[in-house]
């Protein structure tokens, strides 16, 4: 946006209450030129990246377990809250404070409400929905934390608006079409997501945690070698990964790092050293690098919640694609994985939480066929049977952990050798939260038997999107027996190594647009489902379809 002299700065983003310990947070805004940022008396000047402006303060000497509200001043000026705003008053929660922890988590949210075309049919907004009732909620009820589980913006899938703005700058007969092209295009994909008040509101009040998944980037990101092979020799693709990794960087994986982490972080030491000058070649680097050479960056990061701890992990960048060696992560990454599930046994912790965006535990008949699929391209790459094999794994996005086979091993192992407490005093759970694929449901894992920690697989998917008929109909029979014995034989025909890992279906499938909810104390815990509907005279609500015990 371009700056006028003499006209004071403006907020167009944010604020977002992003990473929170006992003692201090980070908050991050955009505004539309360079300024100074101010939140509890903590400055700091603005960034810039390909002309755009953002600041990420630190508040620190809180006190653990206290509640302080805040406002934003940029140049002095308050502009947050916003005058004659009809929801509470934003603030700061420390962790370490007494009674429950709650955790709401989520994904999937296309645009908002108001810039969505009304002919896609699409149910109200779960996060909208949520924003109306902690409003109306008494403060301590409210989530100690919300986690955002992938495609928080649409890059391959525009609004009608949004469409019209890009045909106005660019031919969108050219590839890559109606579809975000580069930096600039990914900035409006935010300011569409996040702009409206009701999410805007929560955003600034309750931390924040997330990570990507392949619409952030493009649809099928990172299947298959086939694909990338594809899809990196088009003209258009570097622009489209650098813009889709910048933006990242700068609107969602910034606030994820600790204090601590971005004190280590060269990139962001380096920007913040230097604020005045445009930091859009250096991330357009960090970019290209982090595309190709993925151990350069880690996405994946830990969040420490006194009795939980959720280890976040990136599920898409960094995957090995060789077709007889798939890893989801590669062994560099898993080790960190592993380590950091050793860390928590070893602090103590009740709850160990894995947040990936794709989900580990799948229906029966599903995680069947993305293992049989998988087989017969390893087993006859190159030839006709492996290239129709690939067309199928891309057509029907067969890409979950069980399309890694030896991942899906390797997260079974490390989950088993958890709970039988082999690492140590074994958690009281270990919850994998995941979301893509457009419905929700509870999964617990049964066998091998002995384990003193329940894991369970917690799948909540869509905030703000629909689920096409024929992904319900597959997902809902996905668990019956008879879809069981038939993907059953289909994998023997085709000597499909069979898992030793069983699991079952605790609740669901459930369809719409949903979030879930964490209700962490002591060793306890509770997986509650909210999901919305509409009247018959348009009037949306927000109501509570699930209230499962987990431990």
């Amino acid at each position: 946006m371009p700056e006028t002299a003499g006209t004071r700065p403006l907020l167009l983003l944010g604020p977002l209450l992003r990473h929170v310990d006992p003692v201090s947070a980070t908050l991050w805004v955009e505004t539309d030129r360079a300024c100074e940022v101010e939140v509890l008396g903590r400055r700091t000047r603005t960034f810039r990246v390909n002309g755009h402006h953002y600041a990420l303060v630190l508040v620190e000497d809180l006190e653990p377990g206290s509640v302080t509200p805040y406002e934003v001043h940029l140049d002095g000026e308050q502009v947050w809250p916003p005058a004659r705003s009809h929801f509470p008053p934003s603030r700061i929660r420390t962790t370490g404070g007494e009674g429950p922890f709650r955790l709401a988590f989520g994904s999937c949210r296309y645009a908002t409400p108001t810039t969505v075309d009304v002919r896609d049919g699409i149910p109200p907004d779960a996060l909208d929905g949520y924003a109306r009732r902690l409003a109306a909620m008494p403060e301590d009820r409210w989530p100690d934390a919300l986690v955002l589980l992938g495609d928080q913006v649409y890059a391959d899938e525009v609004t009608p608006a949004t469409r019209d703005w890009m045909a106005s700058r660019r031919d969108l007969a050219a590839p890559p079409g109606p579809q975000a092209a580069d930096f600039e295009e990914y900035t409006r994909l935010y300011a569409e997501s996040w702009g409206d008040p009701q999410v805007r509101w929560l955003l600034s009040t309750i931390p924040s945690s997330m990570v990507f998944d392949d619409h952030e980037m493009i649809d099928d990101w990172n299947t298959s070698a086939a694909w990338r092979a594809e899809v990196t020799g088009q003209d258009w693709w570097q622009r489209r990964i650098s813009g889709g990794l910048v933006s990242y960087w700068v609107y969602q994986h910034l606030g994820n790092l600790s204090p601590n982490e971005l004190a280590g972080n060269d990139t962001w030491q380096a920007i913040a050293a230097a604020p005045d000058e445009d930091a859009g070649p250096l991330l357009d680097e960090m970019a290209r690098t982090a595309d190709t050479q993925p151990h350069t960056v880690r996405w994946s990061y830990v969040r420490h919640w006194g009795p939980a701890r959720l280890i976040m992990v990136d599920s898409r960048a960094g995957r090995v694609l060789t077709e007889d060696d798939r890893k989801i992560l590669d062994d560099e990454e898993f080790d960190w994985v592993e380590a950091a599930m050793a860390r928590s046994v070893e602090d103590g912790v009740d709850h160990v939480l894995l947040g990936t965006s794709l989900p580990w535990l799948l229906p029966h008949s599903v995680h069947d066929i993305e293992r049989w699929n998988e087989t017969l391209s390893v087993r006859h790459a190159g030839k006709p049977l492996g290239r129709l094999a690939e067309k199928i794994r891309q057509g029907a996005d067969l890409e979950h952990w069980a399309a890694f086979g030896q991942s899906f091993e390797r997260l079974g192992r490390l989950m088993v050798s958890l709970g039988r407490g082999e690492l140590g005093r074994a958690p009281a759970t270990a919850l994998v939260l995941s979301g893509d694929v457009h419905h929700a449901y509870a999964a617990e894992l049964v066998n091998p038997g002995g384990l003193d920690t329940r894991v369970h697989q917690l799948t909540v998917s869509p905030l703000h999107n629909a689920a096409p008929h024929a992904i319900e109909i597959g997902f809902k029979v996905g668990w019956s027996r008879w879809a069981q014995a038939l993907t059953g034989g289909l994998r023997r025909l085709a000597r499909v190594q069979r898992s030793e890992l069983q699991w079952r279906k605790q609740a669901g499938p459930f369809f719409g647009n949903e979030l879930g909810e964490l209700v962490l104390q002591g060793r306890d815990a509770r997986f509650l489902l909210w999901a919305t509907h509409r009247d018959e005279d348009g009037t949306p609500h927000f109501t509570q379809v699930l209230d499962t015990r987990l431990s």
